[in-house]
Order: C-alpha cells, then structure tokens, then sequence
C-alpha cells in the first residue's frame, strides 16, 4: 500500500502549464477532468440514475466519480465498502477569475476604430487591463444546444491607456476609469459590422458560419506564467484567485484515490463558478449543486435521509481560496500583528463577523492536516479599519450544515489581470490538501 504524493517545486512548475490553459472557467474543468481521467475517475451525468450502471458500464457507488456542470465541477472518491454515512472531507475552491466578458452585442466602435463590447466581471483591478496584449476565451453553444471551447491565445484585443499627454493629472489626481466608456478594448479598423466577431470564432474554431447562438466569452492575458526574482523564489500569472487552489485540489484528490490507503472519509473536490459576483447561480457555492451531488452519492450507496443527515454532520471543508500577503509598500493596510508572507505555507482565514467560516476547533482540524504533511501554516485577519472579503466557505458552512474552515494562498495584486505568489506556497497548500483528505 503506498502512501499519497508529497508535491515539491515540480508541483509549481505544473500549476504554470495548467494556469496557461485555463483561461476561462469552462477550460479550467475541462482541464480538471482531463487529470482526474487519468487518475482512473469517469464522469456520470446528473441526468442518469446513480443506482445503476453508467453509460460507461461502471457504478456510482464506489471508485472516483465528477459531474461537470457549465465552470463547475465536483469530484468525488468513494472507498470500496464506505458505509452509507461515511462523511466527506471537502476541498472547496472557485473557478472564476475577475475579468472583462463580451456582450450580447459584441460588435461596436467609433472613429474608425473597431472595438469589441465588453461587461465588468467580478470586482477586477480596472487599470491592470490597461495596455495589455489580451486573448479571448470562453464557450460557444451552437444550434443544436452543444457546446464548443474556444480560446485565441494571441494578441487579439488591447484596452489602449489615454496618453499622459491628454491627461496630465493622472499622475497626480490618479487614474479615473469610467467602466462604461474607458475599458471596451479595440481589435481592428475599419467599419464596424454586426456580427464579426463571432464569425471571426466560427472560422477560428472550424465551426461553420451562422451555427454559433449564444456565447460565454471572456478577455485574458496572452503573457504566459513566470518565474520572479534574483532566485526565481515568486511566481508571476494570471487568475491564480483562484485557479491555484483548484489545481492543488485537484493533485490532492487523484494523489489520496489513487494511493491505496485506507480512508475513513470520502475526498471530495467542490470547485464552483460564480464566486467573483456572489455564487448564486446554478453552477456557484449558493446554488444546490454540491448538496444534490452528496445526497445521490449517500443513496447511491443504498443510504437513508438519517444516513445523509449522519454523513453531513461528519464532513469537514476546507474552502481554499487566495487571501492577502502583506505588501511592503502598504504595510498600513494590513493587521498589525497579522502579516503573512509568501513562501511561509497556507494562511488560515479568520473573521469573527462570519466573512471567512473558521473558527477554533476548524482551525485545530487544518492545524493537525499542516503537521502531518510538515507544512508551516500562517494566520490571517483584516485590519479592523479595512472592510474583510468573504469566500465560498460560509456560503457552503450555511447551505448544507457543515463544518467549514477556510484557508489559502497569501499573494500580492490579488484581482489584478496578473497576480503575485510565492513559489514555495502551491506545493505546501497541496500537500495539507493532500493530508487533509487522507485523515
């Protein structure tokens, strides 16, 4: 019986390629279950009977399982001869990223210039998409109600910057954007057709022209994840809020299932879309997708609703999501007693006013996982004049009952197009993910 992976810079290195290819939540799960295949998992649909054989001639009741569902994904392993009440140990995570997403009518422009519609997504840092080479990614359904991945990883859009010249207050009075006016990005010039757009993604995506009808579409940077510094000791990239935790996820989850080690709790993998603009919808932490999941699993297994009510009163989620590393040049933004840095492990988030769900004996549960993996762990907390952000862990703590805890990456421009991390810190979040599951 082996024991799971213990992750190391090579970990780091990964996180990179699947940073790259994800460049939308809908890449970011597909990315997700190409791993967890290889792991030996298979996807069941929500529309089959769990109590039976799948189209792919295996059961849901044990072995590794996901349902995917639009940016969603929720992914779970199930040990041969787990009673009906076993609990779950859940890593929970989100999918999305802030950003700029097309409009329904995505073709516009003035002067000559032809620009592309865009909608403000989550809460992103305006001027980091400024002058940037920007990338389109997303999904397109087509006529027949399927669906398409397409991402053009090349320079196609930027969101020009008015030269200093043309306001000569901006640096002093500072950057004012106004979201309607200011961030839609030009592709071209020329006149402006309806419809140009998605026939420029038909003819990219091989799909013939007029079958496209509705579209998911979002701008990303084409500059691709870098190592940082003297000693390549920080990791630059994008959407790391928060990709990296569901890649560590992920590795922790094919990592426990694929060990052969006893597990008296069900691993778990809840990585939702929607977290940016409140979680509630369908495929976010509000919505009913991780309870009906759970649920099906219990009576999948030949369980009652007192066993669902026992399996959920054990279950432990760990919400990981990216939290604040404190900033040497706003020192005075942060707690004063509390500084996380990057490259000191995991932070443990705490808000007694519920923003983050932990409290003390959540916080003994990740404490015990970091020792058993030899994993340094950090505390964070809001400066009591800063208003706190909040995450899926008290949504999912609210929902379906059960003990959450949240944690995460300490990083710097959290919600920039382009994000800060040790590169130390995603192999040590995964190996107490990985620890955490295992217990």
């Amino acid at each position: 019986m082996s024991a799971p992976s213990r992750f190391d810079r090579g970990h780091t290195d990964d996180l990179m390629t699947f940073l790259a290819a994800s460049p939308s939540p809908y890449h970011a799960v597909a990315n997700a279950a190409e791993r967890l295949e290889k792991a030996g998992f298979r996807q069941v649909a929500e529309t089959d009977a769990w109590d039976a054989e799948t189209s792919a001639g295996t059961t849901t009741a044990s072995g590794g399982k996901y349902v995917l569902r639009g940016g969603a994904i929720i992914a779970w392993y199930v040990p041969e001869g787990a009673a009906p009440h076993t609990p779950f140990r859940i890593t929970g995570a989100h999918t999305d990223s802030p950003n700029l997403r097309v409009k329904p009518l995505p073709d516009s422009g003035a002067h000559g210039w032809r620009q592309v519609a865009v909608e403000i997504y989550g809460g992103p840092l305006l001027n980091s998409w400024l002058d940037r080479d920007l990338g389109l990614a997303g999904r397109l359904t087509l006529r027949d109600g399927s669906t398409r991945l397409v991402n053009v990883d090349r320079p196609l859009l930027r969101v020009p910057q008015l030269a200093v010249h043309l306001d000569r207050a901006v640096n002093t009075d500072g950057l004012k954007l106004d979201k309607q006016r200011h961030l839609q990005p030009v592709w071209g010039m020329g006149e402006v057709r309806d419809g140009d757009l998605i026939a420029f993604l038909e003819e990219t995506t091989g799909i013939p022209a007029g079958e496209v009808t509705g579209w998911d579409l979002m701008t990303h940077s084409v500059e691709p994840p870098a190592y940082l510094g003297r000693d390549k000791e920080l990791l630059a990239g994008p959407r790391m809020d928060n990709l990296l935790s569901v890649h560590a996820a992920v590795a922790a989850l094919t990592s426990v299932a694929t060990s052969g080690a006893a597990l008296t709790h069900i691993p778990v993998l809840a990585a939702f879309d929607h977290e940016e603009n409140g979680s509630q919808s369908d495929t976010g932490a509000d919505g009913p997708l991780l309870g009906s999941v759970l649920e099906r699993s219990v009576f999948a297994r030949g369980g009652s609703y007192e066993d669902r009510a026992r399996a959920f009163a054990g279950t432990v989620c760990l919400s990981s999501d990216t939290g604040h590393a404190v900033h040497p040049n706003y020192a005075e933004r942060h707690d004063p007693t509390h500084h996380p840095r990057v490259n000191g492990g995991p932070i443990l988030k705490v808000n007694v006013n519920n923003r983050y769900a932990t409290d003390g004996s959540g916080r003994a549960v990740f404490a015990d996982a970091c020792e058993r993996a030899g994993v340094p762990f950090q505390s964070f907390v809001s400066n009591n004049s800063m208003p706190c952000g909040t995450t899926i862990g008290p949504i999912t703590a609210a929902r379906h009952g059960i003990k959450t805890v949240d944690i995460g990456v300490a990083i710097l421009s959290m919600h920039s197009a382009r994000e800060l991390c040790g590169a130390d810190d995603p192999f040590l979040l995964a190996n107490a993910l990985t620890a955490f599951l295992e217990a």
